[in-house]
């Protein structure tokens, strides 16, 4: 019974997602840069440099990371808050 709805609970997030993902956003990286997590499926996509979602590879990790390590560093020392 409990694989059962398992299996409901998975096809029933597989049907909603097909209709359009429900994106969360999970981490800002700059403002115009976000990582963003679909509430029903758990696939995860950043913003390209064109401002379209990818999906978030490990490529897009290191380059979301050093990013945000620049930014912060730029924005501290300018002492803009953002």
């Amino acid at each position: 019974m409990e694989r059962h709805l398992k299996k409901s609970k998975v096809q029933f997030s597989v049907l909603m997602c097909s209709l359009g993902h429900n994106y969360m956003v999970t981490q800002t990286i700059t403002p115009y840069i976000k990582e963003y997590k679909c509430s029903n499926c758990g696939r995860e996509v950043t913003n390209d440099l064109d401002g379209k979602l990818q999906i978030l590879t490990e490529k897009y990790r290191v380059v979301n990371k050093c990013l945000n390590s620049f930014f912060r560093r730029k924005y501290r020392r300018v002492k803009i808050t953002v």
